[in-house]
């Protein structure tokens, strides 16, 4: 029996799978297929780190064993989003289930233990493979058809994107591609950073830093510059993926804004643990137990009264941007803005203006550069824009980011050098203490594998393709070497493949999306995670209905359910009106893909006609408008479940290539068409009250399924046909 792994993740996410999975296990069961959750939630990860002191509560490291899985043949993961863990979100996790009873320790009791629970944990170990995402073509159609609302721009918006021009992580960037095997130590002066660090031959190896006082000068000038503009103030970092540099930066964000405060109240503030890299509301949480707590609060309250405007996350909770370091991820923050004219909220929840600050300059460019073609151009229109699929490098940990062990804030001045095992100097930098160094590492078989898919992609689908690559970056150097060296072990006549700048290659792009046109952009690792989401945000109105394939490079698949987070705000809604709105087309999406995968590797047909009749089903649910709505009292995720599981039920039973699947499917479909009028009301009457689903990173399972599979009469006709 063939095994499809479907992830136990978080939140929006993990509510759907309990009312979806379900389905998925009935209909796979007819082709044959066994359906297996393996939990790699943040509460689950946490739990695999402590097997020693949970007993009999002891559980398996899930991610560790799908890991494994995803370096054989036989893997086939659908992977939904998962929490990339902040501090905050870590320790509230904690909390919760040391209250369950789970005996855990505090993070400060075991910060090393917790270090590989938090930030892009699971993606680096699951992704063995590189990333093919593209808008499936009925989504596509169903954009076109009935376009999402966009905000009108003018050529006369103050946005814009402020980034350092020097001193930065790309600006100060070193590469080198390494002759041989070899061993690596990071040393600052006569410190031993890292030592141990094993490389490959061909493997590219950077290191880089972003000088703190270059930082702060640059900081200092943008709230000047949003004070004098009249524009709201926003910082857009990633200080969940990248959670060891850019919540050291959000830190400096916050001291910048408040240089006030700080240059009153700094040392007590610094003592206390308070420099903002957990954000203004740990700032405020925190100020509660100082003695003149309320003095220095009323300092920050006049501060933000007198200083820029400040973009808003929550108006009406007064949850400011500076809030929570998890609450704006630049990947889906920056394409929200620009979709919304240009605009963020301010404190009086009215849209306005806005500059957005990005401070390292590596890919800050690719944003202004929307920006500047809105601005020119207006908004894009969804119902006739082309459309930027993406192939992305990040198999086998593919840093360019994220390179946690290898991310260090400088404790003092001196010299960092990377050597080799003989002692030589590979790549050296003169720092100073607060400066923030690290290096990054690719690997050779990664980069040919990317370079094939990208050929692969531009063949099957003929479209123009665009490696993203910048040659005054010291690692883009090198990809770019690489790049057209691999090029020759492929057929490429025909095709229209080419190398250009991110800025340049934002700027092709998009002028080819308003004639209709569709580019492929082939990215490193960081450009794969903002692109696939500011063109599908542009293009669909949300990244979480791409198509998200991983060939794995052993020959498996891993299919990814969207880009999409896993939208805390969502599971909120679900406790106090038992209203899901979260949308599953990213997992039917990756389920055909899954299936299909079945029928290509295995020889599976019915997988492949499941696939087909699940495609059909998806497209006929989008027509059909039965996706999830927002409002409590109509559709919602479980009623969109229904409608898809009728559609499909219904394909299978009328198609022709499989009659033992059409002979099954046909009394499913009758029974379910002749409940659906009961079923759809039954569904939206549960609706309308707060709900306990018995915590919240930990759910409790018994009320998880009351509240995902609230309806009895459809339950009874899907348990019946798993076989």
């Amino acid at each position: 029996m063939s095994k499809i792994i479907w992830t136990r993740t978080d939140e929006a996410p993990l509510l759907a799978t309990y009312s979806f999975k379900p389905v998925v296990e009935a209909f796979a069961s007819t082709a044959d297929i066994e359906v297996e959750t393996r939990d790699i939630s943040l509460a689950g990860r946490i739990l695999a780190q402590f097997p020693e002191r949970l007993g009999e509560k002891k559980v398996e490291d899930a991610l560790a064993q799908l890991g494994e899985l995803a370096k054989t043949p036989e893997a086939n993961i659908i992977k939904l989003p998962n929490i990339s863990a902040s501090l905050v979100q870590l320790k509230k996790a904690i909390a919760e289930l040391q209250a369950d009873g789970f005996d855990v320790p505090d993070y400060e009791d075991a910060p090393e233990k917790y270090a590989v629970v938090t930030g892009s944990a699971v993606n680096p170990v699951l992704r063995e493979g590189n990333s093919d995402r593209r808008a499936p073509i009925a989504v596509k159609n169903f954009a076109k058809k009935y376009p999402h609302k966009m905000g009108a721009w003018t050529a006369d918006s103050k946005t814009n994107v402020a980034t350092m021009s020097d001193n930065d992580f790309r600006h100060n960037e070193k590469s080198v591609i390494m002759p041989a095997d070899d061993t690596l130590t990071i040393k600052l002066n006569d410190t031993v950073l890292l030592e141990g660090l094993k490389v490959l031959k061909g493997e590219v190896i950077d290191g880089t830093f972003i000088s703190a006082k270059a930082l702060d000068e640059f900081l200092k000038a943008q709230v000047a510059r949003a004070k004098e503009e009249g524009v709201l103030f926003s910082a857009h970092l990633k200080a969940t993926m990248m959670k060891v540099s850019d919540p050291i930066i959000f830190g400096h964000v916050v001291r910048a804004f408040f240089a006030d405060v700080y240059d009153k109240y700094g040392e007590e503030l610094l003592a206390a643990g308070l420099n903002g890299e957990n954000g203004l509301g740990a700032i405020y949480e925190g100020l509660k137990s100082l003695e003149n707590g309320e003095e220095i609060k009323a300092a920050f309250d006049a501060a933000l009264e007198n200083g820029p405007d400040l973009a808003m996350v929550n108006s009406a909770k007064g949850i400011t941007n500076l809030h929570v370091p998890s609450d704006v991820i630049i990947d889906a923050s920056m394409p929200a803005m620009i979709r919304t004219s240009g605009h963020m909220w301010n404190k009086n929840d009215e849209e306005q203006d806005t500059l957005a600050v990005i401070p390292d300059s590596s890919y800050a460019g690719v944003y202004q550069a929307v920006i500047e073609d809105c601005k020119a151009n207006g908004a894009f229109d969804p119902s006739t824009m082309g459309t930027v699929p993406n192939v992305g490098l990040m198999a086998q940990k593919a840093e360019e980011y994220g390179s946690h062990n290898k991310t260090f804030k400088v404790p003092e001045n001196g010299t960092v050098q990377v050597t080799n095992s003989a002692g030589d100097v590979l790549i050296e930098h003169d720092v100073e203490a607060g400066d923030i160094w690290r290096a990054c590492q690719t690997k050779d078989a990664p980069i040919q594998d990317w370079v094939k898919l990208a050929v692969n992609r531009a063949r099957l689908s003929g479209m123009k393709t665009i490696f993203w690559l910048d040659p005054e970056r010291g690692h883009d150097a090198n990809l770019i070497t690489l790049v057209e060296k691999y090029l020759k072990d492929h057929d490429t006549e025909g095709l229209d493949i080419s190398i250009a700048s991110p800025v340049e290659a934002t700027k092709i792009s998009i002028e080819r999306i308003r004639k209709g046109e569709d580019t492929i952009s082939v990215t490193g690792n960081v450009l794969r995670d903002y692109n696939t989401d500011l063109f599908p945000i542009l293009e669909l109105g949300t990244s979480a209905k791409m198509l998200s394939v991983v060939p794995l490079m052993a020959g498996g698949g891993l299919f990814e359910t969207g880009a999409g987070g896993s939208a805390p705000k969502h599971v909120q809604q679900v406790e106090e009106e038992n209203h899901l709105r979260w949308d599953s087309l990213g997992e039917f999406l990756a389920l055909a893909e899954s299936f299909r995968h079945e029928l290509n590797a295995h020889g599976n047909a019915k997988a492949g006609v499941l696939a087909d009749a699940l495609d059909k089903a998806t497209e006929t649910l989008l027509d059909e408008g039965n996706s999830p709505s927002r409002k409590v009292g109509e559709n919602d995720n479980r009623g969109s479940h229904f409608h898809l599981t009728l559609n499909w039920a219904k394909e299978l039973a009328a198609q022709t290539d499989d009659a033992e699947l059409a002979e099954t499917f046909k009394p499913v479909a009758e029974a379910l068409e002749a409940k659906a009028g009961e079923i759809e009301q039954a569904l939206l009457d549960v609706q309308g009250s707060p709900v306990d689903l018995g915590g919240y990173y930990a759910p409790n399972e018994e009320k998880l399924n009351e509240t995902m599979r609230p309806v009895a009469a459809f339950n009874e006709i899907i348990d019946g046909l798993k076989k």
